[in-house]
């Protein structure tokens, strides 16, 4: 059965994208699924959150994008159980410049997943795979939208939180009726959440009552491990499974999953 793929995109950067998508990729490991991440964003804040060096990125997602490697080749184990990466270099900085006069510019991903039942985590094909965009609706980030089966939409919980988020949902759209039919918006889930701050409550009513029930009932913390855990290379969930970011990550994982099963059976 070909794994689900799911996008984490905004075009703000600071809202979580990278802290949901290991901590997902994780939390979704952890209740039995076997996960791809595949790094997109040229910063490679998700390789090296999960602890890949950037000596140990010989075959990256540029490489994938070019046509150079197959899926197979480009994928490393992290140290979570289950978990693989695609990493990413400064390479993807030049993808735009490589590409952007080819026809097949916005299918490229899509057409390097083909070959994604050559990979296996412990003997068996993966469930899920999690592309993490950069911060801008640019190149890659179509490329991740055309490959994708939804759209994971991660927003913070600040003033400014909607702003934007039209220019997002325009743009999956018209990838929509475009290049990609099957695309479907999975939901948003709100990150930073401090429950101190009446702010935070008021964005979260208006974020609910503007996008209705694409909003997860799970909301994340702001919290300092989830902050602390990259600087070791580790994600929340392993580096203090107990902390409020890591409980609210299985929480989210146990949501996804349960969307999943209504997209698919719709």
């Amino acid at each position: 059965m070909a794994p689900r793929i799911l996008t984490l995109a905004n075009q703000k950067g600071g809202v979580g994208k990278t802290t949901t998508a290991i901590n997902l990729a994780t939390a979704l490991a952890a209740i039995g699924e076997r996960v791809l991440i595949v790094d997109l964003d040229p910063q490679g804040n998700a390789s090296t959150g999960l602890g890949i060096s950037r000596l140990g990125r010989d075959v990256s997602s540029y490489d994938l994008l070019m046509g150079d490697a197959r899926v197979a080749e480009a994928a490393v184990m992290t140290s979570v159980p289950n978990v693989a990466i695609v990493p990413s270099t400064l390479d993807l900085l030049g993808v735009e410049l490589t590409i952007a006069q080819q026809a097949d510019r916005a299918f490229r991903l899509r057409d390097a997943f083909k070959a994604m039942h050559e990979l296996t985590i412990n003997g068996q094909h993966v469930s899920y795979v999690l592309i993490d965009c950069p911060p801008s609706l640019n190149l890659l980030t179509i490329n991740a939208l055309v490959a994708a089966d939804a759209v994971l939409v991660p927003l913070q919980c600040e003033f400014f939180a909607l702003e934007g988020m039209s220019q997002l949902l325009q743009t999956i759209e018209q990838i929509r009726s475009t290049l990609n039919p099957r695309l479907s918006i999975q939901g948003v889930v709100m990150t930073m959440f401090d429950r101190r701050n009446n702010l935070s409550e008021q964005v979260l009513q208006d974020v609910r009552s503007e996008m209705g029930s694409l909003v997860y009932d799970t909301v994340i913390p702001r919290n300092v491990r989830l902050s602390e855990a990259p600087s070791y290379g580790k994600p929340a969930l392993l580096y203090d499974l107990k902390c409020a970011g890591s409980q609210a990550y299985l929480r989210l994982a146990t949501e996804v999953i349960r969307r999943e099963r209504q997209l698919v059976a719709a």
